[in-house]
């Protein structure tokens, strides 16, 4: 880690009571997902997508988690950094201001972004704004709009299985293109 990238997390720490932050940065990373917000297991182990969502999002991916916990090839930056709490059906959504505020000083200092993989609707509002489609399904539908730079994804929850269902394109046509981009962007 640079001196920058700690010299951030250290803010980050400081503004939010001394926690630890969930998220991996290295200025070498070749490929950024932006997720929601870590899980109560993942804030509870200090690692982000330690749980089922990031066991799928693994296969996704085509990678092995030894690469997906590798920060000089994948920066791993929620919208928030800690979990949000239990809302009245899962989690509570990930604080507005807080990526704003941290992604930009961390994207500044990842000087290899290859790809960048935008997981669920919080990050693709926030990344894509005046591209982004209608609904979320349309958004990941039309993810050739957005390549070879991102690739907006569901969540990768075991929780989606209605979705995928309902949306078998899902699986036989962007998982390859992203399989294929991922390895393409780590070599």
């Amino acid at each position: 880690m640079t001196s920058r990238l700690a010299r951030i997390r250290d803010e980050i720490i400081a503004a939010n009571a001394g926690r630890q932050p969930v998220y991996q940065a290295e200025a070498a990373a070749r490929i950024v997902i932006i997720g929601q917000a870590p899980g109560k297991r993942a804030q509870d182990s200090g690692v982000p997508f330690d749980d089922p969502s990031g066991v799928r999002l693994r296969d996704w991916l085509g990678v092995t988690d030894e690469q997906f916990y590798d920060p000089s090839l994948f920066a791993i930056l929620p919208m928030d950094f800690y979990y949000p709490g239990k809302a009245a059906s899962g989690d509570l959504p990930p604080r507005a201001d807080f990526a704003p505020q941290w992604h930009p000083q961390i994207l500044a200092e990842l000087n290899d972004v290859r790809l960048t993989l935008l997981i669920g609707g919080y990050s693709q509002k926030l990344y894509l704004k005046g591209r982004l489609k209608p609904s979320l399904t349309e958004t990941v539908r039309s993810y050739q709009d957005y390549l070879p730079e991102i690739i907006p994804l569901v969540h990768p929850s075991p929780l989606n299985f209605r979705w995928q269902g309902k949306n078998p394109w899902f699986v036989s046509e962007v998982l390859p293109v992203l399989r294929d981009a991922v390895q393409r962007a780590l070599s």
